[in-house]
């Protein structure tokens, strides 16, 4: 998931990652092999922040895989399907209040 950052600053990235395509950039420039287990994943990017929506709000890579079921991967691409539902699970339940809605769109 990806959305378009407010276009002030030409030195900013097209798109602000989030979810497990802000997760995927990290792994990708990782020294990390697969199949690996949710410590060994942990440790190789420094348990992160990752962003779950576009107003930047994230959640601890460790937080995120206590929510999994399994904690043991095969793959990168089986790691992000894991995770893909406990990022999207928390965009979803976002600001619920008229004050929280405005906050996250500034």
């Amino acid at each position: 998931m990806a959305a378009r950052p407010p276009q002030d600053d030409a030195e900013e990235p097209d798109t602000l990652a989030f979810g497990i395509a802000a997760l995927d950039d990290r792994l990708d420039r990782a020294d990390l092999a697969f199949p690996a287990d949710e410590s060994e994943i942990v440790r190789a990017l420094d348990d992160p922040d990752v962003p779950y929506d576009p107003s930047g709000r994230s959640m601890a890579l460790s937080a995120a895989l206590e929510q999994v079921t399994q904690d043991r991967f095969d793959s990168e691409d089986e790691l992000l399907d894991a995770l893909h539902p406990v990022f999207e699970e928390r965009r979803q339940s976002g600001p619920s209040g008229l004050l929280e809605r405005l906050r996250s769109l500034f």
